[in-house]
């Protein structure tokens, strides 16, 4: 049975937050999202400066899952992104890579239409549609949905598409799952701050999966397994990320660790995800055929 969730949104992944909806294990749910902004930018006169700051980059939800408790893992299949048909970019004065180079602070509306985002008359971006803010509440204080964590939060991780796989330890009763910030495009490390960011809908199904680990999210699609990890360095990111990919590999392959590392160095990748919020997010990418279904034996 599908469910809908439009209108329920949180501004901080957290255990204290009431349920927007209850679902059984193995459910699929649409979720209507509004922009980064909160859709608080609708023309050309309206101004940053105004915004709700309290306001940026609500998550629609949270959804209890059933039977779902500490120690589990949510497992989250994207089925289905759906995109408005305008999107909104914004830069400004010390906000990302190279705030220091700019003054004040600028947006830009784009039309977005037959499958491109009008970036000016001249340039013409494809629409690549993916979600930046998605995972379960943690295990104990709130965390702002600006920010990434082992709960997952504001990964910006662009591989977060239609046909991912996503797997999330579960902290709390329920996991209390959410998601927002859509993009209809946004390249690695999102060094501005924001990519193409628009509202939308996306469906997911939502499974509870028993006897299985994690510490921090993992992801996969057709042909790569990817381990995601958040720190306030990138290079711990990038770490993390490693240290987690090797240790499924390890356990997957029952091979030396010396053998794993060299498989890791022979044909993964370490790649950015964002460098530009609280903490940074980094991923390791091993392709599927060193290991398919390396997280959990069906």
């Amino acid at each position: 049975m599908d469910h809908k969730i439009s209108g329920k949104h949180i501004f901080a992944f957290s255990k204290d937050n009431a349920p927007a909806l209850v679902v059984q294990s193995g459910a699929s749910v649409e979720m209507e999202t509004l922009d980064c902004f909160a859709n608080q930018l609708q023309s050309v006169d309206d101004r940053l400066e105004a915004l709700d700051w309290e306001r940026i980059n609500p998550a629609t939800g949270p959804v209890y899952i059933e039977g779902a408790v500490p120690g589990d893992v949510l497992k989250v299949t994207v089925e289905r992104i759906r995109i408005s048909d305008r999107g909104i970019m914004s830069v400004g004065k010390g906000m990302g890579v190279l705030g220091d180079m700019l003054d004040g602070l600028k947006f830009k509306l784009m039309p977005i239409q037959d499958g491109f985002v009008q970036f000016n008359s001249e340039i013409s971006l494809p629409v690549t549609p993916m979600i930046g803010v998605i995972g379960v509440a943690p295990e104990a204080k709130a965390i702002g949905c600006g920010t990434p964590g082992p709960h997952g939060g504001n990964m910006d991780n662009q591989m977060v598409t239609a046909g991912a796989i996503l797997y999330f330890p579960v902290f709390v009763e329920g996991a209390l799952f959410a998601i927002g910030d859509l993009h209809a495009a946004m390249g690695d490390g999102e060094i501005g701050v924001t990519g193409v960011e628009v509202s939308g809908n996306a469906r997911v199904k939502l499974e509870v999966l028993k006897g299985v680990s994690l510490k921090n999210p993992v992801l996969e699609n057709t042909d790569y397994f990817t381990t995601i990890a958040s720190a306030k360095r990138l290079e711990d990111a990038v770490k993390q990320a490693a240290l987690d990919m090797a240790g499924l590999l390890a356990d997957r392959l029952c091979l030396p660790l010396s053998e794993v590392v060299m498989l890791m160095s022979a044909v993964g990748n370490a790649q950015i995800c964002q460098i530009v919020d609280p903490l940074m997010t980094a991923r390791f990418v091993m392709p599927k055929y060193v290991a398919n279904n390396i997280l959990y034996k069906e």
